[in-house]
């Protein structure tokens, strides 16, 4: 099998693909109560399955670090139950995944989120050298905001 020399890599991120039950809901979240903001967005004509001409998928970014969000069709031409071989929504989505955004200051982003409403899974602890940040979107994904830090090793934030 021949080799050959890469001069210039083609990959420029990879951003996580969630599938969302309910659209309206993780917008609210996402943008209303994380700060994100939509970049790009689809929204299907009603010979795709989307009378309602509602957002199906939608791309969202927070400073440089973005994510994808796709809300389950059960008929269509983008249908994600893999062609009728899943019958529903599968149960606990983020069940063993999380994502970790690094940022400079994730405590301040915990106040910001705890100021729009954001329940916030558990309180903020230093783990691995950074204050990790913990909130758990509609469908059960789990996000952590990490920074790092000189505390010590399990401190918990005290207010």
């Amino acid at each position: 099998m021949p080799t050959a020399t890469q001069t210039e890599v083609n990959v420029k991120s990879a951003v996580p693909f969630f599938g969302v039950t309910n659209m309206e809901a993780s917008l609210r979240f996402y943008i209303d109560g994380l700060g994100f903001r939509m970049k790009y967005s689809w929204i299907p004509d009603a010979k795709e399955s989307n009378p309602e001409g509602k957002i199906r998928w939608c791309w969202l970014e927070l400073g440089e670090a973005a994510l994808m969000l796709q809300e389950f069709l059960k008929a269509g031409e983008h249908n994600v139950y893999l062609e009728g071989k899943i019958s529903k929504v599968p149960e606990n989505l983020g069940a063993g995944m999380s994502i970790c955004f690094q940022c400079a200051d994730s405590l301040a982003l915990y106040r910001e989120f705890k100021s729009r409403g954001v329940q916030i899974a558990k309180k903020p602890f230093v783990g691995n050298r950074l204050w990790c940040v913990n909130v758990i979107d509609p469908d059960g994904y789990k996000l952590w905001f990490n920074s790092p830090t000189d505390a010590p090793e399990e401190s918990e934030l005290e207010e």
